[in-house]
């Protein structure tokens, strides 16, 4: 196997397994990581998002999306805005419940991440970091 190799499937699986640990952590929340996902992708957004930018930021299809927004919907976490400049587009906007399901959330993953990289060298982190910063913007031009 070549370095390439061997660190794009070092790659894939500590995403897959960071997301795995994250979701075991959150199941007393009765959460999936489809809904987790989202609610964390529409809480760190700085405007609210559509419901195909949100399904293009989470890689999943906008049936898929419309799906998931319509069960958090119906929990009271999520609600759909009209755009007042575009009737077609929709915008995913947190509910106060969301809000407060998203700070339980956020606490989790903020601990499990400090755990997971409490004796990591931080010069290694900042490496590691800038290397994957340059490889997505390196693959997103590519697509």
């Amino acid at each position: 196997m070549t370095l390439e190799e061997r660190f794009s499937s070092a790659l894939h699986s500590t995403a897959r397994t960071w997301r795995l640990a994250i979701d075991r952590r959150l199941k007393d929340l009765g959460l999936s990581q489809a809904s987790w996902m989202t609610i964390a992708m529409a809480a760190k957004a700085s405007a609210p998002l559509s419901q195909i930018e949100l399904a293009q930021r989470l890689g999943v299809e906008g049936s898929t999306m419309v799906s998931m927004i319509d069960r958090l919907v119906k929990a009271g976490l999520l609600v759909r805005q009209a755009s007042e400049t575009d009737r077609r587009v929709k915008f995913v906007v947190l509910t106060d419940q969301g809000n407060a399901l998203y700070g339980r959330v956020k606490a989790e993953a903020d601990a499990f991440r400090l755990e997971l990289m409490a004796n990591v060298d931080a010069d290694k982190l900042l490496i590691a970091t800038e290397l994957l910063e340059q490889l997505e913007r390196v693959a997103s031009s590519h697509t």
